[in-house]
């Protein structure tokens, strides 16, 4: 868990006018007469234009915020400034490095990777453009770095999604103080997925419960992996996945049913099949990338030493249906998921 610490921590500042700014922003073949206002009365001062390419894994709720925040803050410092090429790969690896050739040959000025996936194919895609993640749960994982400082390095940085696991353990056990066994089911082929169910399990057996991983490898095979923990388990686990994010009605048509309880790593999946969470908000780690996008583009902040961002609130949340249907009782200070 050499980045668990990492993952507490919140940069407070911004690196602002950094020196070194990486890749083609806003190169001379975008530039435009005048200069534009963004939407808070900001400008760029330079009168550039500004064209950003964005690949998002996969069309689901949490994704779908942080990308509309990402593009909220870039669009209230820059206006008419900034265009957006938004690309979606419709869950597909494939389709994530296609997109990011697209726009090293469209020579954007920096892509936004919304999820792991997108991150990886970009990376591979170019080491000159500046990218930025968000979305993505842990970075060195992702991009197979060693001894991991924080920051990457490279033309990449970014934001992280990932929620204090050891404070999800606790909050099942507050919830669940009786079970036995967890089972932990995730998607094998998302890395970040991976690392969420390492550490989970970890801080889960030290909480006393045995844990049993039911890993898919695609959402094929959703529907069986589920069917089979809620013969062997009495709650389930699932992390921040974006296959799972993207398959929660049929996760809770096999799980409410048999009246086995869904804790989840985010909002968007409690509210699809869980009864409880403790999650972030995406939106807000969307716009906190957007505003790293805008330190890159016009400040001139250098990508490769900015620190993993990391979101500064999460709350505990419940769905108030699934709760009552199962008869758990939500103690004080959850917040009901709208429904």
């Amino acid at each position: 868990m050499k980045k668990k610490v990492l993952a507490l921590m919140l940069s407070a500042v911004m690196a602002v006018g950094m020196l070194g700014g990486c890749g083609n922003a806003g190169s001379a073949g975008n530039a435009a007469a005048g200069t534009g206002n963004g939407a808070d009365g900001s400008t760029g001062t330079d009168g550039k234009t500004y064209r950003v390419g964005i690949c998002q894994l996969v069309q689901h709720e949490a994704l779908d915020a942080a990308t509309n925040g990402f593009k909220t803050a870039l669009t209230e410092k820059l206006g008419s400034q900034v265009t957006f090429d938004e690309q979606n790969a419709s869950g597909d690896s494939a389709t994530c490095a296609t997109i990011a050739n697209q726009f090293v040959s469209s020579n954007v000025d920096l892509i936004l990777a919304n999820a792991t996936a997108p991150l990886q194919a970009s990376a591979a895609a170019t080491n000159q453009i500046p990218i930025l993640g968000t979305s993505v749960t842990d970075y060195a994982t992702a991009l197979q770095i060693d001894n991991w400082t924080g920051t990457t390095g490279a033309n990449i940085s970014g934001t992280s999604d990932l929620a204090p696991l050891e404070e999800q353990a606790q909050l099942l056990k507050e919830l669940f103080p009786d079970a036995k066994t967890i089972g932990m089911i995730y998607c094998s082929a998302e890395a970040n997925s991976v690392y969420q169910i390492q550490v989970m399990e970890e801080a889960l057996k030290k909480l006393g419960y045995t844990c049993q991983e039911y890993a898919f490898a695609d959402s094929n095979d959703i529907a069986s992996v589920c069917t089979n923990a809620v013969a062997n388990v009495d709650v389930i686990y699932i992390p921040t996945d974006n296959a799972a994010a993207a398959a929660t009605e049929v996760i809770n048509n096999i799980c409410e049913p048999a009246k086995i309880p869904v804790v989840a790593g985010e909002e968007g999946i409690c509210a699809g099949c869980g009864v409880a969470t403790l999650s972030i908000s995406y939106y807000d780690l969307g716009y906190q990338t957007g505003l790293m996008a805008y330190e890159v583009l016009v400040n001139g902040a250098d990508v490769s030493t900015m620190e993993i961002q990391y979101a500064p609130n999460v709350t505990k949340k419940y769905v108030a249906s699934r709760c009552e249907a199962m008869n758990i009782q939500i103690p004080e200070g959850y917040v009901a998921i709208a429904e």
